[in-house]
């Protein structure tokens, strides 16, 4: 997109318009810090999510489910590997 420097008065004016004068340093202050914020989240080294996503509980039945097949994968692996030491 390439606007020219009519293109941009144009744009200033209805916002001035929209807004008002006594307005618009609020607004480009929360603008600029909406940006920082954005650039800073962007930006951020930390591989880590900020926030882990748990998941529902679980019902009873399918918490037995989910440990029964716990132990039947445990049981395959003692008799594969021949031996029944924990």
């Amino acid at each position: 997109m390439n606007l020219g420097p009519t293109e941009l008065v144009v744009i200033f004016l209805i916002i001035l318009l929209i807004f008002g004068g006594a307005k618009l340093p609020k607004l480009a202050k929360s603008l600029g810090e909406a940006k920082r914020e954005f650039e800073k989240t962007v930006d951020d080294d930390d591989p880590a999510p900020r926030k882990a996503v748990e998941a529902p509980p679980l019902s009873r039945d399918e918490e037995l489910r989910q440990r029964e097949e716990a132990v039947r994968r445990r049981e395959e692996e003692l008799r594969r590997s021949g031996g029944d030491s924990a």
